[in-house]
């Protein structure tokens, strides 16, 4: 997959983790569509360090889907720890 790939799959992935985790985010749609492109690249490198399953050859792939939602949910989780206070 080229970078076009990854930052499409990361947009759609942090829309999904968004609605997974719902309400306020301190840098609202922007940031939370940044967290989202951050989290497909961080999910899809664990995945294949951690499990040895390599999900840069297709987009349609679940694992690959898997890997992007779920590191996009983890750093949306992240950023609400340790932002999420400083907005009042």
């Amino acid at each position: 997959m080229g970078i076009v790939s990854w930052i499409i799959l990361g947009l759609i992935a942090g829309a999904i983790a968004k609605i997974l985790l719902p309400g306020r985010d301190p840098g609202g749609f922007v940031v939370t569509t940044l967290i989202g492109i951050a989290g497909s690249f961080v999910g899809g490198w664990l995945s294949s360090t951690f499990l040895h399953h390599s999900v840069a050859k297709h987009f349609w792939d679940p694992a690959t889907w898997g890997s992007a939602i779920v590191g996009a949910f983890v750093l949306l989780v992240l950023y609400r720890i340790f932002f999420g206070n400083s907005r009042n």
